[in-house]
């Protein structure tokens, strides 16, 4: 178990050290913006904003009387860029999960290959040993169509771009 450990965290430290200086950018900025104290630092902005520019202050002049339009236009810009900080990294995020998701079939695929090389061995010692096997574990033995597989999903899935009402699910072959 450790040694996976060691692999896992070593994959991990590839993609931190794989990503673009933009990415790093997009992470550092998605990091802070999703704390509290960002929530509160932006309040504490707005508060002020507003009581300077809204006369309670005697010797400060106004310099963004209500509708407060500066500070809309400077929220407006920061939301938009934050935004596109965000769509950042969550595109880098997602490049992840897909590179995960490939890996992690990758690893089921061999295990299953690996399982039905092992059945098929026992089942051959259990021929040679005079033993019956039943023929309903027959289909253990076979490879995984995965092709096929990944065709009875498609049809078995709702569809998630649309609203339509979802087929009811197709059989497993067994």
């Amino acid at each position: 178990m450790p040694k996976n450990v060691e692999q896992v965290a070593k994959l991990e430290t590839q993609q931190v050290e794989a990503r673009t200086l933009t990415e790093r950018i997009a992470g550092a900025v998605t990091r802070a913006a999703g704390t509290a104290t960002f929530a509160l630092a932006h309040l504490a902005w707005f508060l002020a904003w507003i009581v300077l520019n809204s006369g309670l202050v005697r010797r400060v002049r106004l310099f963004d009387p209500f509708p407060f339009n500066l500070l809309t236009m400077i929220v407006s810009l920061e939301a938009i860029f934050l935004s596109i900080w965000i769509l950042i990294s969550q595109n880098h995020m997602s490049r992840q999960a897909d590179r995960r998701a490939h890996l992690d079939l990758q690893v089921n695929l061999l295990a299953e290959q690996e399982s039905t090389a092992t059945l098929r061995l026992v089942r051959q010692l259990a021929a040679h040993l005079g033993l019956q096997v039943s023929e309903s574990d027959d289909s253990l033995v076979d490879e995984t169509d995965v092709e096929h597989l990944a065709a009875v999903m498609d049809d078995a899935l709702p569809e998630t771009t649309g609203t339509s009402a979802a087929a009811p699910p197709a059989p497993l072959p067994s």
